[in-house]
């Protein structure tokens, strides 16, 4: 699983920089119009940081063998798909129902940290 981790987490941290990069750059107006900047900025934003979640909690595998960091690593990497996703999607179309399924990614980075909490608790 800790390599699994690494490679997914080294995976979404360049996707975090190629769509940050890109949405600065090649979709400023598109966001512009659809008045969406923050909205996709937050995305890129915590895309990032639960990335960074996945590499941290891939190198803690060794030190808590515990299934709840497995756990917490396919939700954060589901986290990042449904939360980064959506408001990606809603950035770029500006379909206001694409934020209803924003939370369940929420959800998700919230049960993921909850998990890596008990398990640090528990050791």
């Amino acid at each position: 699983m800790q390599k699994i981790a690494l490679i997914l987490g080294s995976i979404m941290a360049f996707l975090a920089v190629a769509i940050g990069a890109f949405g600065a750059h090649g979709l400023q107006s598109l966001l512009v119009a659809n008045e969406r900047t923050d909205t996709f900025e937050t995305a890129v934003k915590y895309h990032m940081y639960h990335a960074l979640a996945l590499l941290i909690t891939g190198l803690l595998i060794p030190h808590y063998p515990t299934k709840l960091l497995s756990y917490s690593i396919w939700l954060f990497a589901t986290g990042i798909l449904i939360f980064s996703g959506s408001l990606y999607a809603l950035s770029l179309t500006n379909i206001r129902v694409l934020g209803a399924i924003t939370p369940i990614g929420g959800l998700c980075f919230l049960v993921a940290w909850a998990l890596l909490i008990t398990a640090f608790v528990k050791s």
